[in-house]
């Protein structure tokens, strides 16, 4: 495209980079809400919070924190998933070690750990208050690790597995 005078090419380059802002302002998704991407038209997450609810962001500062104090052996894998997603993992574990694992969960409710295939760990409730629960997981064959919330549950659930 040619322009008759300098400040039509300035012009059109300014339209271009605003434009551009403005059609990232419009599709940029909050982290903190739901599934999806927000959009202008929807209210923010933190309106519909209570003041008093503690953000995800800080759920999982809190959850990090403690699997940071109960912290042994090597870092096989780790992660930090909304309690409604759940986790659904299948690490590679080298066969015949034991590993552990360590699960955390911030916010309210509980949520249920289960391993395929069963042998390889024990089932287990892993309550929403902040508190460790751990697991000694047998790497015999691959293994798939499972926590899903419980109905109404919400909060982050951060994860480690650590090789002994």
């Amino acid at each position: 495209m040619t322009y008759s005078s300098p400040w039509a090419a300035r012009f059109a380059g300014c339209a271009v980079v605003v434009s551009a802002v403005l059609l990232t302002s419009c599709t940029t998704s909050d982290s903190g809400g739901g599934k999806g991407a927000s959009s202008s038209q929807s209210p923010a997450p933190s309106s519909t919070r209570t003041s008093t609810e503690p953000s995800e962001k800080k759920l999982t500062e809190q959850a990090q924190a403690a699997l940071a104090a109960v912290h042994t052996g090597k870092l096989v894998e780790a992660g930090v998933e909304r309690v409604t997603d759940g986790i659904h993992t299948e690490p590679g574990l080298s066969k015949r070690k034991t590993y552990r694992l360590n699960l955390v969960c911030a916010g309210s409710g509980s949520a249920q750990l289960q391993f395929e295939p069963a042998k390889a760990g024990t089932a287990a409730t892993v309550p929403c208050d902040r508190s460790v629960v751990q697991q000694r997981i047998a790497a015999d064959e691959l293994v798939r690790i499972n926590v899903d919330g419980a109905k109404g549950a919400t909060g982050v659930i951060a994860w480690q597995i650590d090789a002994l």
